[in-house]
């Protein structure tokens, strides 16, 4: 194994010493606003944007949702954008699009995209499968308006990070089933698709990598209704099997993992699954890094080769290389 990045081994250290209480210690009110205060300081500076709109999409049991739409440029009605749907990390029960809101900017800039990131509604107030109802009610939305925004309907992408990543997988497969165009790309970072959380790499990597296997199980107690949830597919594209549909034709994957995440294992085994049923996948396991590390870019400079890997992919899913 690759030693852990310099800089990440310092973040740890400066972790280790701020002596924060770990979420599963704490109600999930607590971990938000911890993390809300937290998210931001170790991101990339904001890149500025044309404009910057939070709107209100309907949800299919009558509520509502926030999602903050980013606009690199002008929008034009005669050569319309493509676009990416973002779906923040936070275990389904911490993070924002607040949280995110630094490296929607960057998505936007580099991939050369309008972003749409979204606020899912959080757990233990909504429980599964809201997250998935939420997210999916986005993308539908966002092809329904895609002309009121200058955007380009026929090259909309997904991603995420962590949980985010795990409901950009899902809706890929929701989107196929309900016949809308075919995404252009699942950008998936870190994401989350197992039952049990039984890898080799959650056992290695339990403790002492920011993200811990205590936390883990906190966050899917906050957001699971009962413990048949997790056989579930839309909980574990991986291996759940409750309603597991073929994971043929869906739209090409580009996936990232960190070496040193206990999510690394099922990550890599994700994209082995898609490529067996026949999809196009890029993967890469980001030597050195951490869980999170894709929102570390301030202050960890190999991160930017990750951000880069990222943009370009979208660009070339958008058919812009």
């Amino acid at each position: 194994m690759m030693p852990l990045n310099p800089k990440i081994e310092q973040v740890l250290e400066l972790i280790e010493r701020a002596n924060r209480p770990p979420y599963h210690t704490l109600t999930a009110q607590q971990a938000r606003a911890s993390y809300e205060r937290s998210a931001p300081i170790l991101e990339i500076a904001s890149a500025p944007m044309f404009a910057v709109e939070d709107l209100t999409v309907p949800t299919r049991d009558g509520s509502t949702i926030r999602v903050r739409m980013y606009q690199p440029a002008e929008p034009s009605w005669a050569e319309p954008a493509p676009a990416l749907i973002y779906y923040h990390g936070g275990g389904f029960t911490v993070g924002s699009v607040a949280t995110h809101d630094a490296l929607c900017r960057m998505f936007a800039r580099d991939g050369q995209c309008v972003v749409l990131s979204v606020d899912y509604r959080l757990a233990p107030e909504h429980r599964f499968p809201t997250a998935v109802d939420d997210a999916f009610d986005a993308l539908a939305w966002l092809h329904a308006n895609a002309s009121l925004y200058g955007v380009d309907a026929a090259r909309i992408a997904l991603g995420g990070d962590s949980a985010g990543g795990t409901l950009a997988t899902v809706c890929a497969v929701l989107a196929r089933d309900a016949g809308l165009p075919r995404l252009a790309l699942q950008m998936l970072i870190y994401p989350g698709v197992s039952r049990y959380q039984e890898s080799a790499s959650h056992a290695r990597l339990a403790e002492g990598y920011l993200l811990s296997g205590q936390t883990i199980q906190w966050f899917f107690e906050q957001y699971l209704r009962n413990a048949d949830d997790r056989e579930d597919w839309r909980f574990a594209p991986l291996d759940g099997t409750r309603g597991a549909p073929d994971f043929a034709g869906v739209a090409p994957a580009w996936i990232a993992t960190a070496q040193y995440d206990p999510l690394s294992d099922e990550g890599e085994a994700y994209a082995q699954k898609l490529r067996a049923a026949g999809n196009e996948v890029t993967f890469t396991c980001y030597a050195g890094m951490i869980h999170e590390f894709f929102k570390m870019g301030g202050f960890v400079p190999d991160v930017a080769k990750a951000h880069a890997d990222a943009a370009r992919a979208l660009r070339v899913a958008f058919g812009m290389e």
